[in-house]
C-alpha cells in the first residue's frame, strides 16, 4: 500500500511512478511498459507533427489498455533577432571548424517545432488520452477547459511555489514539482528572471504546503529511497525520466547509453546553448565552450539550428545527451522490470516499523 493514493486514484494506476515525456527519447514501446506495469508511460510530442501524434496515440492504444500521457510545451512563439544570431554563429564557428562542419549558417533558420496549439488540441480532442501534461507553463484556459471536458487529466510542471500557485488557479488536476536535479529542460515559465535552482527536497514540501493539489516530486530521484523520501515530503508521487533512459525501450544512441554508464554526481551543466532554453545534460566541449560567454542566444527553439548539426556529427565532444544529477544510480533493466524494482525497493522502506 502506498501512503496516499489521491493521486494514483486521479490518473488510474496502481503505482505512483510517472514515467518523464523526454521528448525524442521516449517511444511508445516505453510508455505502455510502463503503464502496463501500473505507472503512466509518457510520450514528449512537442516535436511531433499531428499526423504523427495520431500515429503515436494509436500505436499506443494498440499496446496497452491502461492510462498514458501525452506531453506538449506552452512557450511563446521565439523572436527572431539578427544580433542573437551573429553572437551564437561566432561562438559555434570553432566547434563547427573542429567538427568538419564548415561555416555555421547565417541564421538558425525556422523553428523546428512549434507552441501547443489549435491543430494539436483538435487532435487530442479526438484522442482523448487519459492524461496530458504541459511543460513551461500553461495554454490557453480554453484549452485546458476543452481537454478537461473531454475527462483529459492535465499535469504541469513547476520550479517555484509561485509557478505551482499559477498552476492552481489555471487548472491543473496535479503539480509536478521540478528541482535543479533534473535532466533536461528546465520547466521554468519565463527565464527573463534569474531561475533560483530550487532543489527537489526544499521544493516539493513547500509547493505541498502550498497548493491543495496532489504534487509530484521530479529531480534527482532514481530509485526505492527517492520514491520514499518523496513520499516523506508530502508528495503523492514521483515523476522519474533520467532512470528510464537506460532502458532498452528508450530511444537513446550507443554513445548515449555509453555516457549514463558513466555517469557521475558532477557529469552535467545546465545551459541554454542546446535549444536557447535551460536544460541540464552532460558536460562536454560543446557545453564548456558555450559556458564561456554569457551573450544571450537566440529564443527557444531557435537555438536548435545551430547545435543541431554539432549533435548530429555523433561525436560526443558536440552531442547533446540531456539527464540528470542522479544518472550514475541508472539500472540497466527493461522498463516493467524497473518499475517493479522501484515498487519493491520503495514499499520496503515506506512499511510501518
Amino acid at each position: 500500500m502506498w501512503p496516499r493514493t489521491d493521486l494514483l486514484d486521479l490518473l488510474g494506476i496502481d503505482n505512483p511512478i510517472i514515467q518523464a515525456p523526454m521528448a525524442g527519447s521516449t517511444t511508445p514501446a516505453l510508455a505502455a511498459a510502463v503503464s502496463n506495469a501500473g505507472g503512466l508511460g509518457s510520450i514528449g510530442c512537442a516535436t511531433l507533427s499531428v499526423e504523427k501524434l495520431g500515429e503515436t496515440a494509436d500505436e499506443l492504444r494498440a499496446a496497452t489498455n491502461r492510462s498514458f500521457n501525452l506531453n506538449f510545451f506552452a512557450h511563446a512563439m521565439p523572436v527572431p533577432d539578427a544580433a542573437k544570431d551573429e553572437r551564437a554563429r561566432r561562438q559555434v564557428a570553432g566547434l563547427y571548424d573542429e567538427a568538419g562542419l564548415g561555416e555555421p549558417p547565417a541564421s538558425p533558420g525556422e523553428p523546428a517545432f512549434g507552441t501547443f496549439d489549435e491543430d494539436r488540441l483538435a487532435a487530442l480532442l479526438d484522442i482523448k488520452p487519459a492524461v496530458v501534461s504541459f511543460h513551461f507553463g500553461m495554454p490557453e484556459a480554453a484549452m485546458v477547459a476543452a481537454l478537461k471536458d473531454v475527462g483529459c487529466r492535465i499535469l504541469c510542471s513547476a520550479t517555484t511555489v509561485a509557478e505551482a500557485r499559477m498552476l492552481e488557479d489555471a487548472g491543473v488536476n496535479a503539480v509536478i514539482a521540478q528541482g535543479w536535479e533534473a535532466g533536461g529542460h528546465r520547466g521554468t515559465f519565463d527565464i527573463s528572471f534569474e531561475d533560483d535552482g530550487i532543489g527537489t527536497m526544499a521544493l516539493v514540501p513547500q509547493i505541498v504546503d502550498a497548493v491543495r493539489l496532489p504534487v509530484i516530486a521530479a529531480g534527482g530521484i532514481a530509485d526505492g529511497r527517492g520514491i520514499a523520501a518523496a513520499f516523506a515530503l508530502g508528495a503523492s508521487g514521483v515523476q522519474m525520466g533520467t532512470a528510464f533512459l537506460s532502458c532498452p525501450e528508450a530511444n537513446v544512441r550507443d554513445s548515449y547509453r555509453d555516457a549514463l554508464r558513466r555517469a557521475n554526481d558532477q557529469d552535467t551543466r545546465l545551459s541554454r546553448a542546446v535549444s536557447g532554453r535551460p536544460a541540464r545534460g552532460k558536460n562536454n566541449r560543446y557545453m564548456d565552450v558555450m559556458a564561456e560567454h554569457r551573450h544571450a542566444l537566440p529564443d527557444f527553439p531557435l537555438m536548435y539550428g545551430y547545435s543541431a548539426p554539432l549533435r548530429a556529427t555523433g561525436d560526443p565532444d558536440f552531442d547533446v545527451m540531456l539527464y540528470g544529477q542522479g544518472a550514475a544510480l541508472n539500472r540497466e533493466l527493461p522498463a516493467a522490470d524497473l518499475v517493479a524494482t522501484l515498487v519493491d525497493e520503495a514499499q520496503s522502506l515506506l512499511k510501518p516499523r
